[in-house]
């Protein structure tokens, strides 16, 4: 051990600085957006628009000039991003591609047998038709393959053998998703979507696996084995700690205790100039800022809870927090704390934000100032989702005291 200690207020400045909390950026256009989605890594894609779709208030809590458009544009257009998995489905910087080859060969070994289990019907031998298809008549969606095939009452997850033969495809790298229509995936091959002198490459295990690991300590600041494992989901565990070992051994890493909000401290890995990055990094803004529950910030619900103090679960796991906030509460961000949580829904037809409960995090007083903040920050939010006027249901601001 090094014997440094990181206090918990330089922890969450650096830790927000490098998940593009810290500010707001200005820079309008594509060329912006795609710097910020390169800063953060990925984006993960989720279809629940309680107010907007996550992705999109994912970057609109870091760019209030963000539009959905150039998210489209960037992938269906520009092809400056590619769609894929991390721990779920996210949006990914084109540049990267290389090192998903790594990912295609694990998915294709591991996705084989299972969903042969899972799904029970051959959908292995109606990938050669599904490619054959795409060859000759372009792009599809999952609906174009299923024919006559009658739809299962099995729901969301129960797929017909040429849909999960399309998926696994995808998966493996054969296909690419070359655009969205609404939230619906239309697949081509991936040598009409990414660009040759990218999709040729094909880096040496060891060179992705070094590659991720930094890459992932990069956009965290500090982190366990297990932290970087879990961040792009590719790289084992066994993989993060033999690369945290070395890398300590040859001096590009050092342990350090990173301080909890309850004074607690727990070790992580960290570049030797770690307390120097984080005394740099900016103050977090005042403003106070609605965070989707898929925010990068917040996936680790462990990991949120020891640096913030702040207990966040997605509440339908939890059937305590669930009785207590409903399914769906957005986290909000003020400095460099989490303040509380809101439930909200955007019904558009009537032109509204309908706040349902606000719960302010225990001990915190929700004065005048933080009020005229919350206003503000859901004014920008009703027009980013489409409403004119943010309405306040009675009884919505609960007592946490």
């Amino acid at each position: 051990m090094t014997g440094l200690r990181m206090p918990n207020a330089l922890a969450r400045r650096l830790f927000l600085h490098r998940h593009a909390l810290s500010g707001l950026s200005n820079r309008a256009g594509p060329d912006g957006l795609a710097a910020l989605i390169e800063q953060l890594g990925f984006v993960q894609l989720d279809s629940i628009a309680t107010v907007e779709r996550a992705h999109h208030m994912v970057l609109f809590a870091r760019r209030p000039s963000y539009r959905s458009a150039n998210l489209d544009r960037l992938l269906s257009r520009d092809r400056a991003l590619f769609e894929h998995w991390t721990h779920d489905a996210a949006v990914i910087p084109m540049a990267f591609y290389p090192h998903w080859q790594l990912r295609f060969a694990r998915d294709a070994d591991a996705l084989r047998g299972r969903w042969q289990r899972w799904q029970r019907h051959g959908f292995l031998e109606r990938t050669e038709a599904v490619v054959d298809r795409i060859r000759r008549s372009g792009p599809v969606c999952s609906a174009d393959l299923r024919g006559d095939a009658p739809r299962k009452a099995g729901g969301w997850w129960d797929w017909h053998p040429d849909k999960t033969a399309l998926e696994y495809l995808w998966r493996s790298g054969a296909l690419a998703v070359t655009e969205r229509v609404g939230f619906q995936k239309y697949y081509d091959l991936a040598e009409r979507v990414v660009p040759g002198a990218l999709r040729e490459q094909h880096p040496a295990p060891e060179e992705s696996i070094d590659w991720l690991c930094s890459q992932a300590l990069a956009r965290l600041g500090f982190a366990t084995p297990g932290e970087l494992a879990a961040f792009w989901a590719t790289v084992t565990p066994a993989e993060a700690r033999g690369w945290c070992h070395d890398q300590a051994k040859s001096g590009q890493l050092i342990e350090v205790e990173v301080e909890g909000a309850d004074g607690s401290h727990r070790r992580a890995y960290a570049r030797p100039d770690v307390m120097q990055s984080a005394t740099d990094a900016p103050e977090p803004t005042g403003r106070l800022r609605v965070l989707s529950p898929f925010d990068p910030a917040l996936r680790d619900r462990n990991r949120a809870e020891r640096l913030f103090g702040f207990r966040y679960r997605i509440e339908v796991f939890t059937p305590e927090a669930r009785r207590t906030y409903g399914y769906y509460v957005f986290p909000l961000l003020e400095g460099a704390r989490l303040v509380g949580r809101i439930d909200m829904k955007a019904h558009r037809k009537e032109g509204v934000l309908r706040v349902r409960a606000l719960w302010p995090e225990a001990g915190l007083a929700w004065g005048k100032g933080r009020q005229a903040r919350l206003e503000a920050e859901l004014e920008r939010v009703a027009r980013f989702a489409g409403c004119s006027t943010v309405e306040y249901l009675p009884g919505w601001l609960r007592d946490t005291r």
